[in-house]
């Protein structure tokens, strides 16, 4: 990265009180020995002792590059690699300070240039994730098993596109039918002989619930996936869209939840 213009004072404190709760005081210590630089502070409280070691290391090299040296090595990702939740805590967290700089700390451990924020309203909105949209919206396990990894990752282009083949791979495990798409979906939902049916269709009524399901699921494979499979990324219009398409499969998924097995699948 270029060199990087100094923090001011405020920014420095809230950075070294954030980052003192991120670890040990013997953490601290050996990364900021790994990183070359020198804790001559004679302090004993965490926040304290990095709040010295930043002013002086920029008082030293007139720029902020080795205090982002030293967040990139003690928030690398690679220590939370059975603790994703709690690295992406940090992760926002440490955003909402750095925003104000013009700095975003992504899910690589890299820093990458962005549009300052003025406002700690703009930096929150600026840090709020799709997984904190999720929350809210009770996502159904089964659409976040087939794209946990894309999530975490904020790859929201192909969260969307793994959790739409989760779902035609859930309606496969369910029935034994290898098809996919349309002919998956016209092949299960058949209303004169379905595999899986929605009710008991006995009445217009329920026949048209499960036809109208039926139509979903081609929908939601015609509208989501093959243009997902298709279109360049360029186009993929971020985490609101997401969002609302993964809402839309968690639905679906709750559909299937209360579907019954009429007969055994195959192919037709």
């Amino acid at each position: 990265m270029s060199t990087v213009p100094l923090f001011p004072n405020d920014q420095i404190e809230a950075l070294a009180r954030f980052l003192g709760e991120c670890g040990t005081g013997s953490e601290i210590s050996r990364v900021l020995q790994e990183r070359g630089l020198v804790d001559h502070s004679g302090e004993s409280t965490k926040w304290r002792r990095l709040y010295w070691v930043f002013q002086n290391c920029q008082n030293e090299y007139k720029c902020a590059n080795h205090v982002l040296d030293f967040i990139r090595a003690f928030l690398a990702p690679a220590r939370f690699i059975n603790r994703p939740e709690e690295f992406e805590n940090h992760r926002q967290h440490l955003n909402k300070i750095l925003l104000f700089s013009g700095l975003e700390y992504g899910p690589d451990g890299q820093f990458r240039q962005v549009n300052a924020v003025t406002t700690l309203d703009e930096a929150e909105k600026r840090v709020q994730t799709i997984r904190a949209k999720l929350k809210g919206r009770s996502v159904h396990p089964e659409v976040l098993k087939y794209c946990r990894a894309e999530l975490m990752q904020d790859n929201y282009f192909h969260a969307v596109f793994e959790a739409t083949k989760g779902l035609a791979q859930r309606i496969r495990d369910i029935t034994g039918v290898q098809l996919d798409g349309a002919a998956l979906i016209d092949h299960v939902f058949a209303i004169d002989r379905p595999l899986l049916a929605l009710n008991s269709l006995r009445t217009e009524s329920e026949k048209s619930e499960h036809k109208g399901f039926a139509l979903l699921l081609k929908g939601c494979f015609g509208a989501i996936r093959n243009p997902r499979a298709h279109e360049p990324k360029i186009l993929w219009k971020g985490e609101d869209d997401a969002v609302d398409y993964l809402t839309l499969l968690s639905l679906l998924h709750r559909k299937l939840d209360d579907a019954v097995l009429v007969r055994e699948g195959g192919q037709p």
